[in-house]
């Protein structure tokens, strides 16, 4: 959805000059299941709430893909109270903002606005969990919406379908075969029948988390929660949880890609373990040393000292169910892929060979420091991450105590992970080359 950038008191503050402070919260159950989390944070006179729901593309049905992104869209079509339309303008003339992401394992909703306006943010997102307005024309709208959107962002954009056909490539049976942004022609078949069942199932409180942060009286927003959330009943459909479990890959999967490209690209993909693992706290490191910055390993190799890349980037897809790493380059002019995936693998090679550098470890570590104290520096984003820290672990206080969980980590952990899940035999590799290639 797109952000209405009208209200940007979101206070970040250099993690250098604060260092980590403990987040102080409170959290409880309401009857219904709902699970609430409040933090007062009085540095700005802004609340933001976020409601999370634990169902993601990884919940659909293999011939309704998408579905749970749509859902995203449809939220924002209104309620009886509300009219079609109408959702952005109230929290704009609010002065606030308002926005909602989709993902394998979740969606969210926020809205941040001056904490006099915290009561209207309660009213407008309980309605929409107690009675969302699913009718044809609604459904018709975000129908024309969520395609185009899958044509701007996926088909007509250059490396847009990277995700798509790398997960599609390296997952046979697990849902994360499929991206949230789904398939245009299932999201065509659906009937509003089976948006109301989505909604009756998914959209309940017993499978969310709430979290109010910011300039609150705590009292009063227990009040105001009970009064717009403790009457929303219980969900009674089944939630569904996928059982498929990955089999082990053993032997590499290669490909071709044809694309609107004007330069290729190689994408090399390696299972890993899900989020919250200790390894999976290994290889967001490892990230970091390959990719994290200018002075990082393949930048340095690949496009400084060899310009054989213009982009290169290793991403960790750290999910609720094991998920990929990620190691790609867009070649540079006049350079081969085989030999761009050949350096790839040196660098990949000497990780797994020799320990990083004491000075490496150290710098990677405080970027990890780093990046952790400003994720949590707004309220909108300690708003988000206590509501994550909940439905994927139970404990909303690692809010607090994950880094230190990355700061465990030891260089023989690099070596170790880069060692027993990068390996060839367990990898998908791409290649990307523009369409005229493949003519």
């Amino acid at each position: 959805m797109k952000t209405l950038y009208l209200f940007a008191l979101l206070m970040l503050v250099s993690a250098a000059a604060i260092g980590q402070v403990t987040i102080q919260f409170e959290q409880y159950d309401l009857p219904n299941g709902l699970h609430v989390i409040l933090h007062q944070d009085r540095s700005a006179p802004i609340v933001s709430q976020a409601l999370v729901y634990h169902v993601g593309s990884k919940n659909e049905q293999a011939d309704r893909t998408g579905f749970a992104h749509f859902f995203e869209h449809l939220m924002f079509e209104g309620t009886p109270h509300i009219g079609r339309g109408e959702f952005f303008k109230m929290v704009q003339n609010a002065g606030g903002e308002l926005n909602a992401s989709t993902s394998f394992d979740q969606t969210i909703y926020y809205i941040t606005v001056p904490s006099n306006q915290l009561e209207l943010a309660m009213w407008m997102e309980s309605g929409r969990m107690l009675d969302l307005k699913i009718d044809s024309i609604g459904v018709e709208t975000q129908r024309g919406v969520v395609k185009e959107e899958r044509k701007q962002g996926l088909e007509n954009r250059p490396y847009g379908s990277i995700l798509e056909q790398t997960m599609s490539h390296a997952f046979k049976v697990h849902p994360y075969r499929w991206t949230p942004i789904g398939s245009a022609q299932y999201i065509d078949r659906a009937g509003t029948d089976e948006f109301r069942q989505f909604y009756k199932q998914f959209y309940v409180p017993d499978n969310a988390c709430l979290v109010v942060a910011g300039d609150i009286d705590i009292a009063r927003t227990k009040d105001l929660v009970a009064k717009y959330y403790g009457g929303i009943p219980r969900g009674t459909a089944p939630i569904a949880r996928p059982k498929e479990v990955e089999p082990p890959q053993t032997v590499e999967v290669r490909d071709t890609v044809y694309d609107n490209i004007q330069l290729p690209a190689v994408i090399l993909a390696y299972h890993m373990p899900a989020q919250g693992t200790p390894d999976s706290y290994a290889l967001s490191m490892l990230t970091t040393l390959l990719s994290g910055g200018e002075s990082s390993r393949l930048t340095k190799r690949l496009v400084d000292k060899d310009k054989l890349a213009v982009v290169v980037q290793s991403i960790p897809l750290s999910l609720e169910d094991p998920g990929l790493f990620l190691a790609l380059a867009i070649a540079n002019f006049g350079k081969t892929l085989p030999e761009v995936e050949k350096t790839i693998q040196q660098e990949i090679e000497r990780v797994q060979k020799d320990l990083i550098t004491e000075a490496e470890f150290q710098k990677i570590r405080n970027q990890r420091e780093s990046e952790f104290i400003q994720k949590n520096s707004s309220v909108q984003g300690k708003a988000v991450e206590l509501a994550m820290y909940h439905l994927f672990f139970g404990d909303a206080n690692l809010v607090n105590t994950e880094l230190a969980r990355y700061m465990k980590v030891t260089r023989e952990d690099i070596r170790r992970v880069a060692q027993q899940y990068l390996t060839p035999d367990s990898r998908t590799v791409l290649y990307y080359l523009p369409k005229a290639q493949g003519q």
